[in-house]
């Protein structure tokens, strides 16, 4: 009994301590999805999804909306994640507009990754409002 208590003790206390790991992984998906936004996603959503419009509002002569940033500047940060990678996936040619599907070009990785990437170019009010409601 008294080395269940000793190995059940080490164990609570080992959970306690965060050797960094977290912070590392959430550095590293992070970094990837910076990768894969600059890769697939930057010459329509701008450098740090700041856009590439001043009125991303505004009807293009083509007749199309340009794509907005991604930065928390836009709409983006009030839709779901699920919402989110559905997009991704699909893209946006069967609502009018034209953003390519990415459904078979990038991993579910790169994808989640790049949402977190997104997701860190949010202020911190962004991000809270963003968490309370879908996390």
């Amino acid at each position: 009994m008294k080395t269940v208590i000793i190995l059940l003790s080490a164990l609570f206390l080992t959970a306690c301590f965060d050797s960094g790991d977290a912070q590392a992984k959430e550095e590293n998906r992070t970094k990837l999805g910076k990768a894969t936004f600059d890769k697939n996603c930057v010459s329509c959503h701008g450098k740090d999804a700041r856009g590439t419009s001043t009125d991303w509002k505004r009807l293009l002569p083509n007749g199309k909306y340009p794509a907005p940033p991604l930065n928390g500047t836009a709409h983006a940060w009030h839709h779901s994640p699920k919402l989110l990678l559905n997009t991704i996936n699909n893209g946006g040619v069967k609502l009018g507009g034209w953003m390519p599907a990415f459904k078979d070009k990038l991993t579910d990785k790169e994808k989640q990754a790049t949402l977190d990437y997104l997701h860190s170019l949010w202020s911190k009010d962004i991000q809270q409002k963003y968490d309370a409601r879908f996390k």
